[in-house]
């Protein structure tokens, strides 16, 4: 079977260098980000930032799940990202 595919690509590369050169570009650009490490901390850093940022609100008191202040520690925590 690896013989096959080597003489394919041989007759490939010889008949055709820049398909065959554009394919094996092609072919990589598919198969780096599926084994590249940076995808799972790309998706990690993803699901722990918020995609609507909060608006400041006035707090009347009434509110339990508002933070009194911007500052206050509030949602998941990201203390993973400093052992990158």
């Amino acid at each position: 079977m690896a013989g096959r595919i080597g003489s394919f690509l041989k007759n490939a590369w010889a008949k055709e260098p820049v398909v065959t050169a554009a394919c094996g570009i092609a072919l990589t650009a598919v198969v780096l980000p599926l084994v590249s490490p940076y995808t799972k901390y790309t998706g990690m850093m993803n699901q722990a930032v918020p995609y609507n940022y909060p608006v400041p609100i006035r707090d009347n008191g009434n509110m339990p799940d508002v933070p009194s202040h911007p500052t206050d520690p509030k949602g998941r925590n990201l203390e993973w990202m400093k052992s990158l």
